[in-house]
């Protein structure tokens, strides 16, 4: 017997943003969720109703007058998985946080009891306002997924933090929460610092000393700790990949740069994870132009020195002593027992520790680890999507904030 679908309330608010939750409902329908479009009526001044119709398959309505006979005031918030909103404006934010009912879409926010997620949308001054950033605590601070919204155009000719995140990246927070099946997100109220990628040391203006990272493992760690409620900063090095929704990026290049904006991001952070990789050694000088081949001539021998030890540092000087340190490992040979070094030698709480090579974690889409623990704990984290290890590492955190 088939299972039933997973029933998803998409709600959208009156922002211009509302056009680009037609491809969240096509990315949710596609994946077999089961989509009610519950949209203000501010909103159907930009997108109709039957468009949110046609592409969910399911009747749409504003008032809760429509269809009086079936209860939808209550039934759609109590029968859902999950609900989402997107785009949720500074209005949308200020009723919901202060429990007003106006409408069919802040109805079922009051009735469901499910998870809840907001992907706000709106100018920067809008955002940045006293009073959605204390709407905003509220409804975190209740349970709700409140994702952080995107830097980017804005409406007109504006630029700034405000612009929805894109309805791919609104997605993936989605699928993990429901695949999560918790309504209340461990990691709310928690500012987490995930970095991701590889550091790459400039050699002359075209050429570095690099590694293989992919910043996969590193992204899907800021992914699940975004859908698990964390506010997240992702210092990333290199990586090329979309940003995340509800995350914060920072984008650096080479280990001093890495160093500064980790330290930086670390000042109120309840967890610092470092999952880049970061350059051990950078050229001793930097070539201003381009180093040329010589005819019948070796290269000079390039001279190296040893970049700071980010992982040591923080673990070593702590802005508060609760702060929970993770370190990533990637060996070659004798993993554990190099892990088990390394995580004495760093001092950090947790290290992640997995075998390296042609074809193994860099890359890839899957990753398998041992995470080793400060007080001798060992979790086997068998092949699997490197989701999976995220979430198995934010388990083993979430116990170790205080």
């Amino acid at each position: 017997m088939p299972q039933p679908k997973p029933k998803v309330v998409l709600g959208v608010s009156g922002g211009i943003a509302a056009y680009k939750a037609c491809e969240l409902l096509r990315r949710l329908t596609e994946s077999g969720h089961d989509v009610r479009v519950v949209p203000t009526a501010s909103a159907l001044r930009f997108v109709g109703a039957p468009t949110w119709s046609a592409l969910s398959g399911n009747p749409v309505s504003t008032e809760v007058w429509d269809a009086v006979h079936e209860v939808p005031h209550v039934r759609i918030g109590q029968e859902a998985d999950l609900v989402v909103v997107a785009p949720a404006t500074a209005d949308m934010l200020a009723k919901a946080a202060h429990g007003l009912a106006d409408d069919l879409l802040t109805n079922t926010l009051l009735t469901a009891r499910c998870p809840v997620i907001f992907a706000p949308a709106m100018h920067t001054e809008m955002w940045e306002h006293p009073a959605t950033q204390e709407n905003v605590a509220t409804l975190r601070r209740r349970g709700a997924v409140v994702v952080e919204p995107a830097v980017g155009r804005l409406t007109g000719v504006d630029t700034g933090k405000g612009r929805l995140p894109e309805p791919a990246e609104i997605f993936e927070v989605c699928r993990r929460v429901l695949a999560r099946g918790v309504t209340e997100p461990d990691l709310a109220g928690r500012h987490v610092v995930v970095s991701a990628g590889g550091t790459r040391e400039p050699l002359d203006p075209v050429r570095y000393l690099g590694n293989r990272s992919s910043g996969k493992q590193g992204y899907a760690l800021a992914r699940t700790a975004a859908a698990r409620g964390a506010r997240v900063t992702l210092i990333e090095a290199n990586t090329g990949i979309p940003d995340p929704a509800g995350v914060d990026v920072v984008h650096v290049g080479t280990a001093v740069q890495l160093r500064e904006a980790v330290l930086k991001a670390a000042a109120d952070a309840d967890a610092v994870v470092m999952a880049a990789a970061v350059a051990d050694f950078r050229p001793a000088t930097y070539a201003e132009g381009k180093i040329k081949k010589k005819e019948g001539e070796e290269p000079a021998p390039v001279a190296l020195v040893r970049n700071p030890d980010i992982l040591a540092e923080i673990s070593a000087d702590r802005p508060r002593p609760d702060q929970v340190v993770v370190g990533f490992a990637a060996e070659t040979d004798d993993v554990l027992a190099h892990g088990r070094d390394k995580l004495r030698r760093k001092g950090c709480d947790l290290l992640v520790v997995n075998e390296v090579g042609e074809r193994k974690t860099f890359g890839s889409e899957e990753n398998e680890a041992v995470i080793l623990g400060s007080d001798g704990t060992e979790t086997h984290v068998p092949h699997g999507p490197k989701e999976a290890l995220a979430d198995t590492l934010w388990d083993l955190i979430a116990p170790r904030l205080v």
